[in-house]
């Protein structure tokens, strides 16, 4: 005889019941039914073996009633069947357990866990199916043997999960069973388990990672994914797994943990394709790398990044992999690029794409020069080069030997501007910058300006950098994170590079400044994580707990939140501010067309980043007569250069309590501020002025 229990958490259609107990009885099984449902719809002249109802009358006093308030429909039925003793009797003497609702499904997989290990089903029709089972077995001598939890889920995976409901899955998986320590162990273990097929764990993998995920462990999960991708031989789903559980961490605002995994499994995946002759699949993965590796969340919307970090380890799994190799295969150039002519004016050709911010003063300068003739190109205008910077991954097949009709379609669009240039500038190292590597410049000179974002982004990663003659970098420090990093800049064909300031026109910014001003901190451009102004706020804190004069003036618009880790600072920001706005300690000044007019009224400027190539607005403070005081980027600090090569070193602090003595020192009277502020403005004209920076640029265009 089999004992079934039906496990009700809530009141089942009397007509169906009814002739599903029928049905169990003429298979020659007892039929217990213990839960949550109204006694008067389940009749007793049925042939109920037991017929129980928690909490049973009288049972539920107030001490009980306060335990339960706040639980979960399913966690608290499970919670009055453990807790009385009929019921967990009947429980102890099932064979088979059917969890007939899912308010049930919690506490049958509760039941699964005790010592004699029913076979728990979801459904009705699961449940005959178990019963015809047993009935099959008769005659057989089952084992008696008293398994753990884990060995429970482990040993019984495959019969669980074979034909098994995808609902009946997803609740047995979900937070109320795997925010428990002893559910998650055992699902772990089960994932894990030998002689499981491939697409049967990966199935388990993944429902199992999703209630981990919303039972808040994390941990749990990510431990459960390195546990299962041991187990599985294919490497497309160790990819597919991988990736699914890293971009629940980029989607949630975080850097994954098993970020190194994830791209490790995509290029495993890509090798394996090239190998195979598929280019178009190998590039897919190639991409699906390089978006995780260097996706913004990771480096540029948080105030670390493991590229900063260790710039050659974590790009190390690039260099091992031979598909992204081949995407940065340096295949040379037929010419080399011709001199500068001398019978003529230099055909100067400046790109970009949508972003000509730091292109004024050269395009101004060259464009009325007599020995230039300029012509300026913003891809973004022109819809056929706008389809081909967005085509990434066929820019990557086309690296990778394949898709000839991208190289085809550059040719067209490019070619006529290689035709007329001597040389072609393109200003930031991103996709249009890859697009004229993609096909061979003839004899014309290609220069390429790499700011500091660039060598976080994918975009030199796909790029061949033996048709880039030049690449200027506008810091030594970034120049050499970006040597570090890229693969591409090392070898024989790697291009010559240079360090050149950004030209800035700054003799505007030299203005007189009221006395009151001395007492003022500015910033120029919160619009960025990297920015970090709330380390600014801790400078501020401790300095008006010495003297309450002190104010900060933030001039630039919010802070953008393209992702869930910008948002995250921003909220943590908006909330630090809004009293001291309140109060008049900080005054925000919003987007202004004129920065030099509102630095008159900042007498010390800050420069608290985590990150900058330069930092063009404390370059304009310092211009202005406002003292710097520069915190010493953490993700340079410690490097041969950084903050404090960039700058002079008296500039550069290392935690907020040195600022505040460093402000202090050079405010302490008018005098010595003023003096103070007269030496560095001299300091920034005689240094990053457009009048002398454009004498680097003059040379890097003429070789004078």
């Amino acid at each position: 005889m089999t004992d079934v229990v039906m496990i009700a958490g809530s009141t089942p259609r009397p007509a169906v019941i009814a002739a599903a107990l029928r049905t169990y009885q003429e298979r020659g099984a007892r039929v217990h039914l213990v839960g949550s449902f109204k006694s008067a719809d389940m009749e007793d002249d049925l042939g109920w073996a037991t017929l129980y109802k928690v909490p049973a009358r009288g049972s539920a006093g107030k001490h009980m009633r306060r335990r339960t308030e706040a639980m979960p429909a399913p966690e608290r039925l499970w919670f009055h069947l453990e807790h009385d003793r009929s019921a967990r009797a009947t429980l102890r003497s099932a064979d088979v357990v059917v969890a007939l609702d899912n308010r049930a499904v919690y506490s049958a997989w509760r039941v699964a866990q005790s010592q004699r290990t029913p076979e728990v089903c979801f459904g009705i029709a699961a449940g005959l199916r178990a019963v015809e089972r047993r009935r099959e077995q008769v005659g057989t001598v089952l084992p008696e043997h008293v398994p753990s939890p884990v060995a429970v889920a482990t040993d019984g995976l495959r019969r669980r999960l074979r034909g098994l409901p995808a609902d009946l899955l997803r609740n047995a998986t979900g937070p109320l069973i795997l925010r428990t320590r002893v559910g998650a162990r055992a699902w772990r273990a089960a994932v894990s388990a030998p002689g499981v097929s491939e697409p049967l764990r990966l199935a388990a993998t993944e429902q199992v990672i999703e209630g981990m995920w919303l039972a808040g462990r994390q941990s749990g999960a990510l431990a459960t994914a390195r546990a299962a991708a041991r187990k599985l031989s294919d490497p497309a789903r160790r990819a597919r797994l991988s990736n699914d559980l890293a971009w629940r961490s980029i989607r949630n605002g975080r850097t994954p943990g098993n970020l190194a995994e994830a791209v490790g499994a995509h290029l495993e995946l890509a090798d394996t394709y090239q190998e195979a002759g598929n280019l178009t699949e190998a590039s897919k993965s190639v991409l699906e790398a390089m978006k995780l590796a260097f996706h913004r969340v990771v480096h540029i919307d948080q105030v670390s990044s493991p590229l900063a970090e260790n710039p050659a380890g974590f790009t190390a799994p690039f260099r091992k992999s031979a598909a992204a190799r081949t995407a940065v295969e340096a295949k040379g150039r037929v010419t080399p690029a011709a001199a500068p002519p001398k019978d003529r004016p230099l055909r100067l050709l400046v790109a970009t794409t949508a972003n000509a911010n730091f292109l004024h003063l050269i395009r101004s300068h060259y464009g009325a020069s007599p020995d230039v003739e300029l012509r300026f190109l913003d891809m973004a205008e022109h819809p056929g080069m706008q389809r081909l910077n967005g085509a990434a991954q066929r820019h990557i097949e086309h690296r990778l030997g394949g898709d000839p009709l991208f190289a085809h379609a550059a040719e067209q669009q490019l070619r006529p501007y290689l035709d007329w240039a001597d040389t072609v500038f393109v200003d930031w190292c991103v996709a249009p910058a890859a697009l004229f590597t993609a096909i061979d410049p003839g004899d014309t000179r290609i220069i390429v300006r790499l700011h500091s974002y660039e060598a976080f982004s994918r975009w030199p990663h796909m790029m061949d950098f033996s048709r880039v003659d030049d690449l200027v970098f506008v810091a030594d420090h970034v120049r050499d994170l970006a040597k570090a990093a890229i693969p591409g800049l090392g070898g024989e064909l790697a291009p010559r590079t240079h360090v050149i300031d950004n030209g800035m026109d700054l003799a505007n910014f030299r203005r007189s400044k009221d006395p009151s001003t001395r007492f003022n901190l500015g910033m120029v451009g919160i619009g960025q994580v990297a920015k970090d102004p709330l380390w600014a706020l801790k400078v501020l804190e401790q300095l008006r707990r010495r003297d309450e004069r002190y104010r900060l003036i933030l001039i630039g618009g919010e802070m953008s939140k393209p992702s869930n880790a910008a948002k995250a600072y921003s909220r943590k920001l908006e909330k630090a501010l809004a009293p001291l706005v309140e109060n008049g300690v900080v005054v925000r000044i919003g987007a202004t067309d004129d920065v030099a007019g509102e630095l008159e009224d900042v007498g010390v400027i800050l420069s608290t980043s985590v990150r900058e190539g330069c930092h063009v607005g404390l370059m304009e403070g310092a211009a202005s007569g406002a003292v710097p005081v520069v915190r010493d980027w953490p993700f340079f600090a410690g490097g041969r250069h950084g903050a404090g090569t960039l700058y002079p070193a008296e500039w550069v602090v290392g935690t907020p309590e040195e600022a505040v003595e460093r402000v202090l020192a050079v405010t302490a009277s008018d005098e010595g501020w003023r003096n103070a502020g007269k030496l560095v403005s001299e300091y920034a004209l005689t240094t990053w002025d457009w009048s002398v920076v454009r004498l680097d640029f003059d040379r890097l265009f003429f070789g004078r």
